[in-house]
């Protein structure tokens, strides 16, 4: 009978155990997994020769030569029809985020490549711009950080979402911000004046309290505190400033939920929403593994949870049931926040963005009113 070595090391592929998913320092997801459109897929298994020690994954950034900057959509449950994403992947490395799929249509996997493997929009205030000055064009909110972050960390050096402000300050244009990151900090001066008129609100994704589980959830994402610490600085610098508790996640995070907004209120946080955990398409396997490796002994009750809020399914994808899920567990859910956010003064006074000061600036050469 052969020894456990001999069967480690047997050239057979059937003796050969699949590989664990490995935990990489600084990154959410565990695998590459391929995307959906992919011709085949394969998976790490156990030679003998596995390093001790995982290899970390480079970020590496490649130009997206889009011809257009302002994406459109006609969700009903979404209370914006249009969206401007500067970058394609996050380098947060949320485990949870539904963006990942989207870097199947690239041909990357949305496991690790969705947070290492980036595409940035360097032409995307001319773009706007460009845009904005259609004689056709008519002005409605337009949304930052949609799908991937707008203040990752690449922004810190391309500067394209600050780019895109100075588009929309410059033409007097609303605009509502959502972000995980102390970044927006930096654009306060353009944020402010612009708030002033009725022009910018911000909404900080604050997911956890937990140091520890946002670490491991969102591993380069600005820590909860100073996620807080954000939202206390734009309050002081009178932006309309809310907070989004998202995704909720049962029996991981929704114990949390009363913590959360009362720590946001107190920051000077003046609304609040939050959304279901989301998993659609690859999202369901890269999840679960995320569980097997970080919460085991949470992952049985957490998908069973979720399938109890989703029909029986890990996810469902019509309007408005894909926000909040439905059942006992989600009317739960839903009744906890509704009581905190009332507690708290939440959406007292709706914050409405102005759409009437619109004006393109002119430009040399434009032609002069006649009045």
């Amino acid at each position: 009978m052969p020894s456990t070595d001999d069967t480690r090391r047997s050239p057979d592929p059937a003796n050969r155990p699949a590989l664990r998913p490995a935990v990489r320092k600084g990154r959410g997801a565990v695998t590459n997994r391929a995307g959906r459109f992919e011709p085949y897929a394969t998976e790490a298994f156990d030679d003998g020769w596995t390093p001790d020690e995982v290899t970390p994954i480079a970020t590496t950034l490649t130009v997206d030569a889009t011809r257009t900057i302002i994406a459109r959509n006609q969700s009903p449950d979404v209370p914006f029809d249009r969206s401007i994403n500067p970058y394609r992947g996050c380098e947060h490395g949320c485990m949870y985020c539904f963006a990942r799929p989207t870097h199947a249509f690239l041909g990357l996997s949305p496991g690790l490549d969705f947070e290492s493997r980036l595409h940035y929009k360097p032409d995307a205030a001319r773009l706007l711009e460009a845009e904005l000055r259609q004689p056709r064009y008519r002005p409605a909110l337009i949304a930052l950080g949609t799908n991937t972050d707008p203040y990752q960390p690449i922004e810190r050096r391309l500067a394209i979402t600050r780019s895109i402000l100075e588009v929309l300050a410059a033409f007097r244009h609303p605009v509502g911000i959502v972000t995980k990151s102390a970044l927006v900090q930096r654009d306060i001066d353009i944020l402010a004046t612009m708030a002033a008129d009725g022009l910018a609100q911000v909404f900080v994704s604050v997911t956890t309290l937990d140091r520890d589980l946002a670490r491991r959830m969102e591993p380069r994402a600005a820590t909860p505190g100073r996620r807080l610490e954000t939202v206390r600085a734009l309050a002081a610098a009178g932006i309309p400033t809310g907070v989004l508790v998202a995704p909720v996640i049962p029996a991981l995070n929704d114990p949390e939920i009363e913590a959360i907004l009362e720590a946001a209120a107190t920051a000077g946080a003046r609304s609040a929403s939050y959304v279901l955990l989301r998993l659609p398409l690859e999202i369901k396997a890269l999840f679960e593994e995320w569980l097997d490796a970080h919460a085991p002994l949470r992952a049985r009750r957490v998908l069973a949870l979720m399938r109890l809020m989703r029909g029986g399914k890990l996810y469902e994808a019509a309007f408005g049931a894909r926000m909040r899920g439905e059942g006992p567990y989600a009317d739960l859910i839903a009744d906890r926040f509704a009581r905190a956010s009332m507690r708290h003064g939440f959406d007292r006074e709706r914050f409405r963005l102005d759409t009437t000061r619109f004006k393109p600036p002119k430009r040399a050469g434009d032609q002069l009113d006649l009045f």
